[in-house]
């Protein structure tokens, strides 16, 4: 009796132990899942972090193969298509004035933009990057700085007053890097502003639209064969160069009633302008809307006479 009892009780056991199994199994498995979710979280936010550190010390790597300080660019092989990506840019200069185009000028190839702003204005970098080059170049950019930037690109920026990063700095998009100047081969301050994608300059307008303060579009896909159409198209669209123009649109800055040439009070008087730091004859009379032969003969002067900071000069 007992021995049958026993019998009874230990097939009872086994058949409830049997039929727990598969329920510990789930629970088990169970358990596990947000551990494999946060492992996965896990490696994800390493492999970034990873991706990150690779693009700053290296950015655009599958484009460039070297990186050197000792040269602003040099044209290596293009591919025949790349999509640069344009989302989390910052506009170089709140600048809406373009005073120079990309292409043919002077009998030579302008590489860039020349956009108009004052000594001391703030110049910020377009993208996110690592500074590659801090240089001064006295018969080219003058003070200037190259940035490799993460999406392909790399962008200059010359004719600078003063520099405000150092090489192999790791720069944010809108990072302050230098300050607006006339430093160099330039005529007047402005940003000379160029974008080139393996060393070979292309139009800055097929990105940005100053006049807008705006990139083109998220992204630009680059076609090695249709490059220049593409260019001139551009210019077409967004690179005219403007005549005349207010320190507001420059500066980007509202004038105070006081400093606007049709305030009422000053309606019919005389009025001057105080000569900045990298201004022409040629600037001012453009400034005002006046010819050269006008500004010159309201202020007796030559046509071709260098004007010094701080002299005034009639303009009404």
């Amino acid at each position: 009796m007992n021995f049958s009892k026993t019998i009874k009780t230990f097939v009872t056991t086994i058949l409830v132990a049997t039929a727990t199994l598969p329920t510990l199994a789930q629970d088990k498995l169970a358990m596990q899942a947000p551990v494999d979710r946060k492992l996965k979280v896990l490696d994800t936010l390493a492999l970034q972090s990873v991706l990150e550190r690779e693009q700053m010390e290296m950015p655009a790597s599958a484009l460039y193969q070297d990186w050197d300080n000792r040269y602003a660019h040099k044209a290596t092989e293009l591919p025949d298509t790349f999509r640069i990506n344009l989302r989390g840019f910052r506009m170089p200069t709140p600048s809406r004035v373009i005073t120079s185009n990309f292409g043919a000028r002077w009998g030579r190839q302008h590489k860039g933009l020349d956009i108009k702003v004052y000594i001391g204005d703030t110049i910020r970098a377009a993208f996110t990057g690592k500074v590659r080059v801090v240089r001064y170049e006295a018969k080219g950019y003058g003070n200037y700085v190259v940035i490799r930037h993460n999406n392909g690109l790399e962008t200059i920026y010359g004719h600078l007053s003063k520099h405000l990063v150092r090489e192999n700095q790791y720069v944010r998009a809108g990072d302050p890097i230098g300050l607006g100047g006339n430093t160099g081969r330039s005529t007047g301050s402005h940003l000379h502003f160029e974008t080139r994608l393996c060393g070979v300059a292309l139009n800055p307008a097929l990105f940005f639209d100053f006049r807008a303060q705006d990139v083109t579009g998220d992204s630009y896909l680059f076609r090695k064969r249709t490059m220049a159409a593409e260019s001139e198209r551009a210019t077409r669209e967004r690179g005219q160069k403007v005549s005349g123009y207010t320190r507001e649109e420059v500066t980007g800055k509202k004038e105070t009633p006081r400093a606007t040439a049709s305030n009422s009070e000053n309606r019919g008087s005389i009025r001057y302008h105080k000569v900045e730091q990298g201004e022409t004859i040629y600037s001012i009379a453009r400034k005002y809307g006046l010819s050269v032969d006008e500004l010159a003969k309201m202020n007796h002067i030559g046509e071709n006479m260098r004007v010094r900071v701080g002299q005034l000069l009639r303009y009404s």
